[in-house]
């Protein structure tokens, strides 16, 4: 039995920031991320929480290739990648794409929907203006939108179908990997319910590769294979979302879990697809 292919892996991660101290203090150095390690599986989803200034959103940003971590090693497919030294390749850009939180704000407003979804097939390969247009066409479907809205602008758009169109254009260079930044966090539980939903059926479909950033430890409980928790930059806890959620081991993960309101994603996850298998049969 061959052994499962690492997607991502990071060892020893950090990051720095120079921050003022004020008018006759010397700048200092804040440390962010603090030494993290992980590894995520082909097909797997890496879930990473904490609260706010935990630096989920910093390492989030170190993974997607957006920044250059200040120290350790960064490795997509094995091989070790460095983009403060060496410009990324359009093949390794390809390979890791980041879906945001806000989807209004991550896509253009002066752009139709079928030009937000060719413009990474027209900066990254030389397919033509025909088969990149079949493409768009294609994913837009993939997430459940008509052809009809390639024609259309974003602010034409529900914040539901918004995201959708975020995560449409993320995969049309067909990347290994997705970094999530707390992708539902701004819709409505029942629009929740229906993206991850979709989400869960593009892995399976495409055999993606996730890491998933949220505060929300319902939708990590539903998404999740497994389970990174960070405090102050420092990962104090990581395991399966099984051994987490059923026995955490650090105070810090017990007290957040303790502190975290449950939704059942599932629940409403279930009511969605009865509703949906309703109108099929109508």
């Amino acid at each position: 039995m061959s052994a499962a292919r690492i997607v991502i892996e990071g060892i020893a991660l950090t990051q720095d920031y120079a921050v003022s101290g004020g008018m006759f203090a010397a700048k200092q150095t804040v440390r962010a991320v603090k030494g993290v390690d992980f590894a995520v599986e082909q097909g797997k989803t890496l879930a990473i929480v904490g609260e706010s200034g935990s630096g989920k959103s910093t390492l989030a940003r170190i993974i997607a290739l957006i920044d250059a971590p200040s120290s350790g090693v960064l490795k997509v497919d094995g091989q070790p990648v460095d983009i403060s030294r060496k410009r990324l390749t359009p093949a390794m850009r390809s390979k890791v794409q980041m879906v945001f939180q806000n989807p209004y704000g991550s896509l253009n407003p002066r752009q139709k929907v079928g030009d937000v979804l060719m413009e990474p097939l027209l900066i990254n390969t030389s397919m033509p203006a025909a088969e990149r247009r079949e493409k768009a066409e294609a994913m837009l479907a993939k997430v459940g939108l008509a052809p009809e809205h390639f024609n259309r602008y974003p602010h034409m758009f529900s914040g539901g179908q918004r995201q959708r169109i975020a995560i449409a254009r993320a995969l049309m260079l067909n990347p290994a990997l997705l970094v999530l930044d707390e992708p539902v966090s701004a819709l409505d539980l029942s629009v929740q319910a229906q993206v991850l939903n979709l989400l869960a059926d593009l892995q399976d479909e495409f055999n993606l590769t996730y890491v998933f950033i949220s505060h929300d430890l319902s939708v990590v409980r539903y998404i999740a294979d497994d389970v990174l928790v960070l405090s102050k930059g420092v990962a104090v806890e990581q395991g399966s979302r099984e051994a987490l959620f059923a026995n955490p081991q650090h105070p810090y993960t017990q007290q957040l879990f303790a502190a975290t309101p449950v939704t059942d994603v599932a629940a409403i996850r279930a009511r969605v697809e009865r509703r949906k298998a309703a109108r099929v049969s109508m």
